[in-house]
């Protein structure tokens, strides 16, 4: 019989049983969460593609070129002179071309047929890309613990976006409409920056490991993750406003700044149309005020966001905010060249690419108020 051992026994130090093994938490892990980053990474990269792409698809009046929704169908152009006059007889029943492109050629027709079709085989390429990737990782078991879920959302916000891109297309098929609805429009780019935001949140998770983020969330700054609350939202919302204005074309008719038409502060017909609401998405007076208002707004608080955390001890968190600072300020140089220049597709097309840099500063400096960095003492 072998003897009793007491429970009270002195750990020694070569006992093998008892050595801690730094970073066990994330063993086996770090490959996956190296391939996965970098999966997130090309995700990211074709989001912010694809959002460029919307917005020169609506610059370039191309939006309603494609009168069909056929998400597998789809995908083939064209390639037969009949298939084309098909396509241009279609579109020649919409009030697009009615009221607004008629007597339009075929080349013509081509030109916007091309720049929807991109856009299309855009988001089926993101789609394509996340699915793949997802299915591989998931297959190989290489997603980390809690992890399937969060990499699922932005699939299933990209099979809601296409729904509610077809839903914005046919709001300009019928009626007196040359244009999407601009509700829907701004629907539809608000449902992109979602997808954008989630892509990019985690992969800044992904980039650290499960102890790293474990370890900065316990000394987060309660304080500024509040303030990056309220500045994400109102760059949100300043996103909003500005797809309205782009779908109704307001960002070209009010080329004067800072004031507006006739030397005015607001138009005097800002509120001319019935029922009042109506007046918020479809005016182009008060539309393009609203926008106006809220970029001073979200400028004044990325000024005052800057202000207070200049002297934070987080050396990263503090260079963050003074990136976002300095990307709300470019943004809004560029909003009012954007104005006074009646808005030209180039120019245009930059100011939107300032919003995903904008919503990308803003969302990346509250990431490390949440999960701050680790830094050495001085």
């Amino acid at each position: 019989m072998s003897s009793k051992r007491s429970i009270f026994v002195e750990a020694d130090s070569t006992d093998k049983a008892f050595v801690p093994v730094p970073g066990a938490i994330d063993a086996g892990g770090t490959a996956a969460h190296r391939a996965i980053s970098a999966w997130l990474t090309v995700l990211l990269g074709l989001v912010v593609c694809l959002i460029l792409a919307g917005g020169l698809t609506r610059l370039t009046d191309s939006g309603l070129a494609i009168t069909e929704w056929k998400p597998l169908a789809g995908a083939l152009p064209p390639t037969t002179a009949q298939a084309w006059e098909e396509e241009f007889r279609k579109y020649r029943t919409i009030p697009e071309y009615q009221l607004q492109n008629k007597g339009m050629s075929l080349a013509e027709f081509k030109t916007i047929y091309w720049w929807e079709w991109g856009h299309r085989q855009l988001a089926r390429l993101v789609g394509l890309v996340w699915a793949a990737g997802f299915l591989w990782f998931l297959l190989r078991r290489q997603i980390p613990p809690g992890w399937a879920g969060r990499l699922l959302l932005p699939g299933v916000c990209g099979a809601v976006q296409g729904g509610l891109g077809w839903w914005m297309v046919s709001s300009g098929l019928t009626g007196r409409m040359v244009d999407v609805a601009s509700c829907r429009l701004a629907m539809h780019l608000g449902l992109a920056f979602v997808i954008l935001g989630l892509v990019a949140w985690y992969r800044w998770q992904m980039l650290r490991s499960a102890t790293d983020l474990f370890r900065a969330s316990r000394h987060r700054d309660r304080a500024f993750v509040r303030v990056g609350t309220v500045f994400v939202a109102l760059v949100f919302g300043q996103i909003i406003l500005g797809a309205l204005v782009a779908g109704i074309d307001a960002g070209r008719s009010y080329a004067q700044w800072p004031l507006m038409a006739e030397g005015e502060f607001l138009p005097s017909g800002a509120f001319d149309l019935v029922p009042l609401w109506a007046n918020f998405t479809q005016n182009a007076a008060l539309v393009q005020f609203n926008h106006r208002m809220l970029g001073y707004g979200v400028l004044l608080y990325a000024a005052w966001a800057w202000w207070r955390a200049r002297r934070h001890p987080n050396g990263a968190l503090r260079r963050a905010c003074a990136r976002a600072g300095a990307a709300v300020l470019v943004q809004a140089v560029i909003g009012i060249i954007t104005i006074v220049t009646a808005a030209p597709w180039h120019v245009a097309i930059v100011h939107q690419f300032g919003a995903v840099v904008v919503l990308i500063s803003v969302l990346h400096a509250r990431f490390l108020a949440a999960y701050p960095m680790a830094q050495g003492i001085r």
